[in-house]
């Protein structure tokens, strides 16, 4: 799989993953408190920051649709019409958040709902297009995607194989195959028992794509398990305080948390290094320090003719490996050996 570029960032097999920092409808309709989430993001080390860009009316109208989610302590039930309004953002605020980023050499993209919402954010100058997994089986706004000739990446949190199947085909028509693919379970936290991060191998074997993880669950531990399969592109949902008003916050990740995870990725992707099996340069001392050679087991005077007993096997590994004893048995030595001395093939006839 060749490797996807994403402005300066390449994202793929043996490449560093990309992690992104979901700020979605966290900055609860304020674009102040947006560009600080943006620049807290920055400093915790992520890659890119996404958004949430969507018309309210693209995807619900009915206003009796309530949500019920955990926010400051308390349980709050409301209408999802009325939340999501709260937290729209216009054209104008992704252009500033967007310049934003620029300045802080920071990635930006966002979650179309629309093909219009997908062409804004192309004008835009976005580097990545990205789907809501509520909006995989809108092929619409897939093919859109594809049409845009941006890299893309699709997350499949409640889907089937069959739709991811459809929409890995609608996108790919376009005749656009810069496609990542995201793994992610839409419960908010996801348990543990939930994750399922074995469904990362069935995805990248089913369409031969690089595969990423997005991920609701608390903490960092299924982000690193992730990453030890494979993982390429890592999202998490981010907050600068998890006490604000709103859905995500409560399970969504502080400045310091996000920069602990991104340490931790960094460091398990240091750790996985090559598949190839053979000596790491660290070893080399190593190899020569704590392997064994065949030694004399008692001195032995030149001209003994060595016996199986006469050899031992003690470290450092500067003579004759053990596997190779029948080399010295039967042969005479070339000069006195102490008790313990390695034998080489140099010390005997």
């Amino acid at each position: 799989m060749k490797p996807i570029e994403i402005g300066h960032n390449k994202i793929g097999i043996g490449q560093p993953t990309f992690v992104v920092a979901e700020i979605g409808i966290n900055h609860n309709g304020d674009i102040e408190l947006a560009k600080k989430s943006i620049e807290a993001a920055a400093a915790a080390g992520a890659n890119s920051v996404k958004f949430q860009s969507y018309e309210t009316d693209d995807f619900i109208r009915d206003g009796s649709l309530t949500y019920s989610y955990e926010s400051e302590g308390k349980r709050v039930t409301e209408s999802q019409r009325a939340m999501f309004q709260r937290c729209e953002l216009q054209p104008g605020d992704f252009k500033m958040l967007k310049s934003h980023c620029d300045e802080l050499n920071m990635n930006f993209h966002a979650t179309p709902t629309s093909a219009l919402g997908v062409r804004r954010l192309v004008e835009l100058g976005v580097g990545v297009s990205k789907n809501g997994s509520d909006f995989l089986t809108n092929l619409d706004v897939i093919a859109a995607m594809g049409r845009s000739g941006l890299p893309s990446v699709l997350s499949t949190g409640m889907a089937t194989l069959a739709e991811i199947e459809s929409a890995v085909e609608a996108f790919r028509q376009t005749g656009n195959d810069k496609l990542i693919l995201l793994h992610c379970t839409s419960s908010y936290p996801t348990p543990f028992s939930e994750v399922h991060l074995n469904r990362m191998t069935t995805l990248r074997k089913a369409f031969n794509c690089p595969v990423g993880f997005s991920d609701h669950s608390v903490g960092s531990t299924a982000v690193i398990g992730a990453i030890a399969l494979g993982a390429c592109w890592i999202e998490k949902h981010f907050t600068i305080d998890k006490n604000l008003p709103g859905p995500d916050h409560r399970f969504s990740m502080s400045p310091m948390e996000f920069e602990h995870m991104v340490k931790r990725v960094r460091e398990i992707e240091a750790c996985m290094g090559s598949a190839a099996i053979a000596p790491s340069p660290a070893e080399s001392e190593a190899r020569v320090q704590f392997r064994i050679s065949c030694a004399a087991a008692n001195p032995l005077k030149k001209g003994h003719t060595i016996l199986e007993s006469d050899i031992v096997f003690l470290r450092p590994a500067t003579g004759l490996a053990p596997e190779h004893k029948h080399r010295l048995i039967g042969r005479q030595t070339l000069r006195d050996l102490r008790s313990g001395e390695n034998i080489g093939m140099n010390d005997v006839a």
